[in-house]
């Protein structure tokens, strides 16, 4: 009886040792969420202000990211977990590295908008980052809510979504090269913005990889590196 008891403690530790580190990498999110927030507001705006404060702020989200990753692997070495456990754990790590690499798209972001705004150029050529930027915001945002309900279906929608951010990316391109040949002289501020483009369209992937890790979280299934159809098919197997 004693044993037992004894047992039911471990357990219960153990469980709340699980849903802290899940509590720190919504922690984490929230972070990169603001960072990005604001770094596309500081490129909107192009405030050197707020881009200082988006770049000074990276080093908190990198210390969030060390802090997990050792909690984490304490837990393994303490813990030994196996299945369902194990596949939580190795998420974590795998969302707080995407995490930690999407504060370093948002930091990228605000330098480029750091740029523009010192140089007092390229005004309106960033408006052209609306349409993505909102997007990629949303699925960031969607992501970290799938992770934290472990929800595949939401997690499915948002991975569907990266395909239109890269059409976007796709279009800006397009647009920003025109502009370059059309007028040498706006060269310097439209390279900055592509710059912003290509960081903002990685933060897509990145958040496609979160989406990818709750799939495997809930199902079992290891879907990098497929297709999103080939996802959906995972998903309805048993």
């Amino acid at each position: 009886m004693a044993g037992e008891i004894h047992k039911g403690h471990i357990y219960q530790r153990f469980d709340a040792e699980l849903a802290d580190l899940r509590s720190k990498v919504l922690t984490m999110g929230g972070m990169v969420e603001q960072q990005l927030a604001d770094a596309l507001r500081a490129l909107s705006e192009q405030d050197h202000d707020l881009a200082a404060r988006v770049v000074a702020g990276d080093l908190e989200v990198n210390g969030f990211d060390v802090d997990i990753d050792e909690e984490a692997t304490r837990i393994i070495a303490r813990r030994q977990p196996t299945a369902i456990d194990l596949r939580l754990i190795l998420t974590v790590l795998r969302v707080t590295n995407d995490l930690e690499r999407i504060g370093d798209e948002a930091e990228r972001v605000a330098r480029m908008a750091d740029r523009l705004a010192e140089a007092g150029e390229g005004r309106g050529h960033e408006n052209r980052l609306g349409h993505i930027s909102q997007r990629v915001s949303r699925m960031l945002h969607d992501a970290l809510d799938a992770f934290a309900r472990m929800d595949v279906e939401l997690a499915l929608k948002v991975a569907r979504e990266d395909a239109d951010v890269d059409r976007d990316y796709e279009g800006i391109m397009r647009l920003m090269i025109t502009y370059m040949m059309e007028d040498p002289r706006t060269i310097p501020a439209v390279l900055n913005v592509l710059w912003a483009a290509r960081a903002i369209e990685r933060i897509g992937d990145r958040s496609r990889n979160i989406c990818e890790y709750v799939i495997y979280l809930v199902k079992g299934k290891d879907v990098r590196h497929t297709s999103v159809e080939h996802m959906a098919e995972e998903m309805e197997r048993r």
